[in-house]
Order: structure tokens, then sequence, then C-alpha cells
């Protein structure tokens, strides 16, 4: 399980976003959102680099 800290997920629009990201770079990808503490956790086959990359690039960069 891969975790992420995003600080600029606020709402649920942006977990949504969030979702969809990680759901385009790994479509059978779980994930666990945790909005009190912004934080992500992945299971994915998708490499930790990759997923991070993904993210940054949507706007929701991993502290």
């Amino acid at each position: 399980m891969i975790e992420f800290k995003l600080p600029d997920m606020t709402c649920a629009h942006c977990a949504g976003m969030v979702s969809q990201t990680l759901k385009l770079v790994d479509p059978s990808c779980k994930i666990d959102i945790d909005m009190a503490s912004h934080t992500v956790k992945v299971q994915s086959a998708e490499d930790h680099k990759e997923l991070a990359q993904a993210l940054s690039e949507a706007g929701y960069p991993p502290a």
C-alpha cells in the first residue's frame, strides 16, 4: 500500500479528482481517502513515482 499526503486536497471535488487521476494510471487500483488528514492510500501495481507524478500533474503534489 502506498500512502500520499496531499495538502491541496481540501474538498470532495478534490478527492474525486485525485481518485480519477489515480484510476487513469491504474484502473484496477484500490483507493482509500481520508479527507481529515489529507491522506490517500493506494493499493496499486504501479510505481510510487509514477502515481506521485500523475498527482502532481493534476495539481495535487504529494508533500
